[in-house]
């Protein structure tokens, strides 16, 4: 949704914009193709490979950290932002570079670090942590059936020896991967795991509390987001102000709240960008402005 995402952004050719997932560059490009000379980019990305191979522009900033501090960057170059764009998924070299332990695709360390100087990797969780708290990630940011079976399962392969790469993990749990669909379960395993190890929905959240601050009024905020955990949480801080989803009204009736959706319902992917990409089957792409008064 490349072009959706960049047309909802750029409303302002000399504005100042900001793309917090970086990645490959490829929304940073879309943005510097739609600006003028006197518009500007901040791009952040904790991943450091991303910002050592990111392309040189005089009007791009590369800032090497975690996006929920957004705020603090731009009180520091004394901006407010015309649009703020975060793509939230794993960037494609991530997923594809087997040491960084992505995906479950490769028999390699169980990483998944974001950001590489991070303290915590998959295997310190799958190692370390009580079987109840494995169950709590398990279910809570992978929704896995059979959370509590499967938490169990993973300390009795354990006391054998550590589970350090995926495919420790995936002998671990294999008695819970049906057969011909065992990428299904995986998929919400790996996921669980990558969320806690970068604490993507806590940062989610303080991303969203400093981006509304951070934004001209009018600004227009664009995140895309590929599963509901996250979709929940977005859609919540555009209606109530704050991810849990509890609407506080003003005197005359009216939701308290810093932002305003521009798009009623998200925007979902053509079925040709499905078909190039069958993650993005699962994308939503929600815009909202900031309102004129806070």
């Amino acid at each position: 949704m490349l072009q959706e995402s960049i047309s909802s952004l750029v409303t302002n050719p000399n504005g100042t914009y900001a793309d917090v997932t970086f990645g490959g560059g490829g929304h940073t490009a879309g943005i510097l193709s739609r600006i003028n000379d006197g518009g500007s980019v901040i791009a952040f990305d904790r991943d450091l490979d991303a910002i050592n191979g990111a392309f040189k522009d005089s009007r791009l900033t590369l800032v090497h950290n975690n996006f929920r501090y957004i705020e603090n960057y731009a009180a520091l170059y004394h901006v407010q932002f015309d649009g703020i764009l975060a793509d939230l998924g794993v960037s494609s070299h991530q997923f594809d570079t087997p040491e960084r332990g992505f995906s479950f695709r490769f028999d390699a360390p169980l990483d998944m670090r974001m950001n590489e100087k991070g303290a915590t990797t998959a295997a310190d969780i799958l190692n370390t942590r009580e079987p109840e708290e494995i169950e709590n990630i398990l279910k809570l940011y992978g929704e896995v059936d059979g959370a509590r079976r499967m938490a169990q399962l993973i300390a009795e392969a354990r006391k054998q020896a550590p589970i350090l790469t995926s495919g420790d993990l995936d002998k671990a749990i294999e008695k819970m991967l049906p057969k011909g669909a065992e990428h299904k379960v995986l998929a919400k395993v790996y996921q669980a795991l990558r969320i806690e190890v970068n604490g993507e929905l806590r940062s989610l959240e303080k991303f969203l509390q400093g981006a509304a601050r951070s934004l001209k009024p009018g600004g227009r905020l664009v995140v895309i987001t590929y599963h509901s955990l996250e979709d929940r949480m977005v859609k919540n801080f555009i209606k109530c102000g704050n991810v849990e989803g509890n609407e506080e009204k003003d005197m005359y009736g009216r939701t308290i709240a810093p932002l305003e959706a521009v798009n009623r319902k998200p925007i979902t992917p053509a079925e040709s960008e499905i078909a190039e990409n069958t993650r993005a089957r699962s994308a939503k792409l929600r815009v909202a402005q900031r309102r004129a008064a806070l």
